[in-house]
């Protein structure tokens, strides 16, 4: 890669976005930011806390500022929050600041990875009426299309471990 671009990884929970990211700040040399880490680190409390306390829309608001922050950095790398592309405001910015890649999951493997973990507030709603498998197939539906929209490059993280992923992106923004 010639000059460092930005990079920003898209997607949904589970899909690898984080993990790939570490891995391809690594091997490209460049800063890796996470827009929920961001968001814990200047709170001082995790997600869960923060959706609890100011609710979807209070957290949401709080990723857009972060994120229109973030993304005026030059050569980094950033794992945005799964749902940050709802925001009109967001994808414009992802789009015109940086080359967006859409880490593409299937609901089996987000099962699969998001199994033990408590920071995903979306699936930790006390009470739950619905399957996390329901509620994993309802953002699906919600938001894949806003991340093809955005994206320049998609790339599925299914089969291949997040080094081989992160291989394979470098060998596509080399071609680019």
């Amino acid at each position: 890669m010639a000059e460092k671009r930005n990079i920003f990884l898209v997607g949904p929970m589970g899909a690898g976005k984080s993990t790939i990211g570490r891995h391809l700040a690594q091997q490209l040399n460049m800063e890796f930011y996470d827009s929920d880490q961001e968001i814990e680190r200047r709170t001082g409390a995790d997600i869960s806390w923060v959706f609890d306390v100011e609710g979807e829309i209070g957290f949401r608001d709080r990723e857009e500022k972060i994120i229109n922050e973030l993304t005026d950095k030059q050569g980094i790398i950033l794992a945005t929050g799964g749902g940050s592309i709802q925001s009109k405001e967001t994808r414009n910015r992802l789009s015109s600041r940086g080359i967006v890649i859409y880490l593409e999951t299937s609901i089996d493997k987000q099962l699969i990875r998001t199994k033990r973990d408590k920071n995903r507030p979306l699936l930790q709603e006390e009470n739950k009426k619905i399957s996390t498998r329901m509620i994993l197939e309802k953002l699906a539906k919600d938001r894949n299309f806003l991340y093809e929209e955005i994206a320049d490059f998609k790339v599925s993280t299914d089969s291949k471990s997040a080094k081989s992923v992160s291989q394979f992106i470098i060998q596509i923004l080399d071609k680019n």
